[in-house]
This record gives C-alpha cells, structure tokens and sequence, in this order.
C-alpha cells in the first residue's frame, strides 16, 4: 500500500470521527460544511487529529474552507503536506 492510500485512509477514519458519518468515506466529494457534517470545532479537531495521527501540522489559517470543504479536497491537503 502506498503512502498516500495510507494517508488517505487514515484521513477518511479521522473525517469519520470528527463527523460521526461515515458518509465522507462513501461520498468523498460531499460538501462538509454546507451538509453540517463540520464546523469551526471540527476543522480544529480535525487538524489536531491529523497531527496526532500522522504528524503532519496544518495551520488553521493555512488553507481556506473552499481549500478544505470535501474529505477528497481534506486527503489531497494533507497528502501535499507528508511531501
């Protein structure tokens, strides 16, 4: 398994905690905020997690919530950063 289908799982796992729908893992393209799956607490959970999880620090203030409004969009930020 590649480093990115890791990162990718274990970003779609942590979505699906923050959230509490395992949703983002069927509909990875789901718009997160406008179907009020995540709010400002969540993206901090969520960055904390991601830290956590795999060491990757993203800033809060790092990337837009356009940049960040899908979990595919969320994989593909957090892939870019384990760069």
């Amino acid at each position: 398994m590649s480093d990115n289908t890791q990162i990718y799982d274990k970003v779609m796992d942590i979505l699906t905690d923050v959230t509490g729908d395992p949703v983002v893992r069927e509909d990875p393209d789901i718009n997160l905020p406008e179907e009020g799956l995540i709010d400002s607490m969540g993206y901090m959970e969520l960055l904390m997690d991601v830290e956590d999880s795999l060491g990757i620090v993203i800033a809060p203030a790092e990337y837009t919530k356009e940049e960040m409004d899908t979990p595919r969009k969320i994989a593909a930020v957090v892939e870019s950063k384990s760069r």
